[in-house]
C-alpha cells in the first residue's frame, strides 16, 4: 500500500469556497481544494500555505485547524498497475490576504475559481471538497467526520 500526508486549504468567503481545477496524468479533470503532500521534513501547517500559493497565485494564512481525514483507497479505483492507496489529509481553514489567481505553472492545477458553496454539488469534484466543507461547517470537536461516499459527481 502506497501512503500520502498532506494538507488542505478550505478558503470560504461570502458563501463560496475556492477550488482549484486539477487535471491528471491522463487530463481527466476534477474539482478539489488548494492543497497537496507534505514534503519530508515539512509542517503541514507550512504546506498547506505553500500549496495555497503554489496551485492558486495567492497568499494565505491559516486561521485554525479543522481536522483530519483518513481514507485507503482501493487498487481499482486506481490507474491500473497501482497498489490500494492510504491519504491522511489535514483539513485547515484559511484566509487568503493577497495574490492574484492563476494556474499553476508547469502543475496539474488549470485554474483556480471562488464557487458559491451551493453550487458544489453540481461539480465533478474530489471527496476531499466534501470533507472540507463539512469539516468547516460543523467544526466537530474531534475533528472528525464521517466518510463521504464516493461515486456519480464525486471522485476519490
Amino acid at each position: 500500500m502506497s501512503f500520502r500526508l498532506a494538507a488542505y486549504a478550505v478558503c470560504i468567503e461570502d458563501g463560496r469556497v475556492l477550488l482549484a481545477h486539477w487535471a491528471g496524468p491522463k487530463r481527466e479533470r476534477h474539482w478539489t481544494l488548494p492543497g497537496g503532500k507534505v514534503e519530508h521534513g515539512e509542517d503541514p501547517f507550512d504546506a498547506v500555505i505553500r500549496e495555497v500559493a503554489e496551485e492558486t497565485g495567492c497568499d494565505g494564512v491559516v486561521e485554525r485547524l479543522l481536522g483530519v481525514d483518513s481514507r485507503v483507497i482501493p487498487a481499482a479505483d486506481r490507474l491500473p498497475g497501482l497498489p490500494e492507496h492510504q491519504n491522511v489529509g489535514i483539513f485547515y481553514r484559511v484566509g487568503i490576504t493577497g495574490g492574484r489567481l492563476r494556474p499553476e505553472p508547469n502543475g496539474e492545477t488549470v485554474e483556480s475559481v471562488w464557487t458559491p458553496i451551493s453550487d458544489v454539488t453540481r461539480l465533478r469534484r474530489s471527496s476531499l471538497v466534501d470533507v472540507g466543507l463539512a469539516l468547516a461547517q460543523a467544526l466537530p470537536a474531534t475533528g472528525h467526520v464521517d466518510p463521504v461516499p464516493v461515486g456519480g459527481l464525486i471522485q476519490h
